[in-house]
């Protein structure tokens, strides 16, 4: 049987300051992530010697050398939350990490809380800056200058399932995947074929099925093998081929189908012979078509659509959650991603209010009627980049969402408490906790560990090897217990 989920994402921004012509990517990402201020997150370290991202699935170390930063540059490009989540300097890019969740609803929670919180550091730094200029922060995949960033996702898998099996399943699906979870882009990059709008904003950025590099030569199926936990018995299949999503209904529906196939993966409930002649190419031309009835060759001859594609996964995933012992919210992701592909096979424009490659294509066509524009006119360009702003009264998505044309998934009530609340069912309740009590007494953190300075003695690292340990369930009575980091590491020992 498939391991219990449990799932996290990435999300790189895009970054700039209006009226500054001296804008210097990095130091300005310093400043956005030091202007969310809790009352330790300056203190406390990464802890980049838990960190092995040169080992690749394909069971071979890659050359190359560890980036580790001094002491005071790790403190200035990293912060550890009360929620769980890491919030840090990556390159030139502010990257919001979600803690880990158990399943999509939450995971959608804690990505638009991560929304938020980038939105207040936003607001924070513009204060710092100087008079007339303002800091834009945009949830979204291109500068559309050649130049492309992260929405990266993380879902813990078996580590005995066959890494050749998850290539060969994965890539169609993942190739297909961006009908409904792609965010949509005006024009074309990377020296794609010209087109006016596409689908997905990083599919011209792919260049390579499988590989371990994330900037140079994109592979479909990216191979780090850093699972952030008991490498024994977890591989982290670490996605990097998603768009940066704002529709909350796309979010969840993609995190949940992903979840669901990787599942089949594992169990081995994968019926059917899907792999593509030429994946590379089949991710641009599916992009690249809107009406989504573009036919991609596979291997075996056949040709189907990306819709196509996705319903033969949807038909395998329909017999596994009525055959094999599924989480609850496996029955809502089924039903939602029927009901997209239909809508995808009789006039995407149905999908208006839920996928966001089509609220987007909708909303610039009718702009562009309203305003006899072409699809190579400026404000047409300006329009797309709008969607994804995180200024609440400038972003067109939350416009949308304001007005209620928009279809959501979870309560703004939720999200508020994500931003400071941890989730209840993974290590990251311990995580956060710990920083709420000992937060003094916190050294460093990673996603699999926690270290505390007590007085003189040595650094106390205590390992989080299990995902699903340190849980509310699993420690609120340890910790209510503890008085101090010095008790808590005592009492974990005994």
């Amino acid at each position: 049987m498939a391991i219990p989920m449990v799932m996290g994402t990435e999300i790189e921004y895009g970054i700039t300051v209006k009226n500054d012509r001296d804008f210097d990517p990095i130091s300005s990402c310093v400043l956005l992530v030091n202007a969310y201020r809790e009352d330790r997150a300056t203190k406390i370290l990464w802890d980049y010697d838990q960190e092995n991202p040169l080992a690749d699935a394909r069971g071979f170390q890659v050359d190359g050398e560890k980036y580790t930063p001094n002491q005071q540059e790790n403190i200035a490009r990293n912060k550890t939350l009360e929620n769980g989540a890491r919030y840090y300097v990556d390159h030139a890019h502010p990257e919001y990490s979600c803690p880990e969740v158990t399943n999509p609803y939450e995971l959608v929670v804690h990505e638009k809380a991560g929304e938020r919180i980038l939105e207040f550091s936003r607001r924070e730094a513009t204060a710092l800056l100087p008079e007339g200029a303002t800091m834009l922060l945009h949830k979204n995949n291109s500068d559309h200058k050649g130049n492309s960033y992260g929405s990266h996702e993380n879902y813990l898998m078996n580590r005995r399932t066959s890494f050749k099996r998850i290539v060969e399943h994965l890539t169609p699906f993942f190739v297909s995947r961006q009908v409904y979870s792609g965010s949509g882009k005006v024009g074309s990059e990377n020296r794609a074929q010209p087109c006016n709008y596409q689908i997905s904003q990083r599919a011209d950025f792919f260049e390579t099925e499988v590989a371990l590099d994330t900037m140079v030569k994109r592979p479909i199926i990216n191979t780090r093998d850093e699972p952030h936990a008991d490498r024994e018995k977890y591989r982290r299949l670490h996605a990097i081929i998603g768009d940066a999503n704002m529709s909350e209904y796309t979010i969840y529906l993609r995190q949940g189908a992903t979840s669901i196939v990787l599942g089949m993966i594992e169990d081995d409930a994968i019926d059917r012979e899907l792999s593509l002649r030429d994946p590379v190419k089949a991710i641009k031309e599916i992009s690249h078509d809107q009406t989504c009835r573009r036919e991609v060759e596979l291997v075996n001859g056949k040709k189907l659509t990306g819709v196509q594609l996705q319903l033969e996964y949807l038909e395998m995933a329909r017999k596994y959650v009525a055959n094999y012992e599924v989480p609850d919210w496996t029955a809502d992701i089924v039903e939602k991603w029927a009901e997209v592909l239909d809508a995808l096979e009789r006039d995407p424009s149905e999908l208006a209010d839920r996928i966001d490659w089509v609220i987007k294509h909708v909303m610039i066509e009718r702009f562009m009627e309203r305003k006899g524009l072409e699809w190579g006119d400026p404000q047409v360009q300006l329009l797309d980049l709008q969607y994804h702003d995180l200024r609440p009264e400038k972003g067109l998505y939350y416009l949308l969402e304001r007005q209620g044309k928009v279809v959501r998934i979870v309560t703004d009530q939720e999200i508020t408490r994500a931003i400071t609340e941890p989730p209840e069912d993974t290590r990251a309740y311990f995580r956060g906790h710990c920083l709420k009590r000992f937060g003094d007494e916190v050294f460093g953190v990673n996603w699999d560990s926690i270290s505390f300075g007590i007085g003189d003695d040595p650094i106390k690292r205590v390992l989080m090897a299990e995902p699903l340990k340190g849980s509310k369930q699993h420690v609120d009575e340890l910790l209510e217990r503890s008085k101090n980091a010095a008790e808590l590491v005592k009492n974990l020992r005994a």
